[in-house]
């Protein structure tokens, strides 16, 4: 019913290993419960390791398992004879704590895919653990066994309050001022750096552990200080953004859709809606063609880019082209298209894919660097 997906087959196999644990007497929340889940997720689906659904799954579970597994936090979490109050503090306490080693543990991997992170989820959570958990989950088995006496409805009309409520918390804190952190692409080794840190703490359980802060600081630090792109362009060559350095992005086309609107500027760690390119007085644009000018590096760079799907006469193509350090363009430019530094057309792009160009230091990455010259790559050698 839910599709098979990874966090999904994790949770169905820890069920059932903690399930054979407890039936056998042994302790059943460990970190080999959470690698025998792994395990069978990577023999079944070894691709899944490069998804984020896996990582930040696996990451969550571990983070909290090894947290728990501490001897300090344990014996502080674990029950014992007292008032109420203290009891019920006690267990705030804990989730909050849980909640944000949690939320630290994912935000390296979130910022790595998406270029945005929470910040307030664990205080959040205090409020929608226990109402998912304690309210929710039962109010739906209640209206589900009502449901086979056909009187269900008023039980199901409860459920609906209950999770609008938690829609309401939702948005609200994400709508919060600060909630979301913005990062733009993080370097692979940033991020390597922080997984082999975490992983180091989590798995760790002598003074060793400490360690791993330092290849986690370290990872962190590089990619807190990593620059923006200057300049992105999509694999099709359709979309051109300009990274303007204050906080703003600029689209090459203003109907670009919402989704490609958002991957921009999200790649560029940009929380805010972009401006098109004749919004900016350094930028000339026609129907068919724009100029931009951007100062970088102690240099001027001037960047042309085909804005229509219609051809541009020859000649007027070729004396742009010229004037151009940079020439973009979804299709194919005309041999005679020779621009001082960087021609980006179809064929350029069928073998590197998105672009993601720093000007101030003249260094470009492209998507095929990254998925690297395999028999299922679609890029073309």
């Amino acid at each position: 019913m839910s599709g098979s997906q990874v966090p999904t087959i994790r949770s169905c196999v820890a069920a059932l290993l903690v399930l054979a644990g407890i039936a056998m007497g042994r302790e059943a929340i460990t970190l080999r419960l959470v690698a025998t889940g792994a395990l069978i997720v990577l023999l079944l689906w070894p691709e899944a390791l490069a998804g984020p659904s896996f990582q930040l799954s696996f990451a969550a579970v571990t983070a909290l398992v090894a947290l728990l597994d501490h001897p300090r936090i344990a014996a502080f979490a674990a029950r014992r004879e007292e008032g109420a109050v203290l009891r019920w503090g006690r267990a705030l306490a804990t989730l909050l704590l849980s909640g944000l080693v949690i939320e630290a543990a994912l935000a390296p991997i979130a910022l790595f895919h998406f270029h945005k992170s929470g910040l307030y989820g664990a205080a959040a959570n205090i409020v929608a653990i226990p109402l998912t958990t304690f309210v929710i989950m039962p109010l739906e088995a209640l209206a589900l066994l009502l449901d086979m006496a056909g009187i269900g409805a008023p039980v199901w009309w409860l459920v609906s309050q209950a999770l609008a409520l938690l829609l309401w918390i939702a948005h609200r804190v994400a709508d919060a001022p600060g909630a979301v952190a913005m990062l733009p692409t993080m370097a692979w080794g940033a991020f390597a750096l922080m997984v082999v840190g975490g992983l180091w703490l989590a798995l760790w359980r002598t003074p060793l552990r400490r360690w791993g802060a330092v290849p986690l600081a370290a990872g962190a630090l590089w990619a807190i200080v990593s620059p923006a792109p200057d300049l992105l362009i999509t694999g099709d060559g359709r979309h051109v953004a300009l990274v303007l350095g204050d906080g703003r992005v600029a689209l090459l086309r203003e109907r670009t859709g919402d989704y490609m609107r958002g991957v921009l500027s999200e790649a560029a760690g940009v929380d805010g809606e972009p401006l098109p390119f004749d919004a900016l007085m350094q930028v000339r644009c026609s129907a068919d063609l724009c100029t931009a000018q951007m100062n970088r590096g102690g240099r001027r760079w001037r960047i042309l880019a085909t804005r229509s799907p219609y051809l541009v006469e020859w000649r007027r193509m070729v004396r742009a082209c010229a004037t151009a350090d940079i020439a973009i363009s979804e299709r194919r430019l005309p041999r005679g298209c020779n621009p001082r530094w960087l021609k980006i057309d179809r064929p350029m792009l069928a073998r590197t894919g998105g672009l993601a160009i720093d000007l101030d230091r003249a260094r470009i990455d492209g998507v095929a660097a990254h998925v690297g010259a395999h028999p299922w790559s679609v890029f073309r050698r």
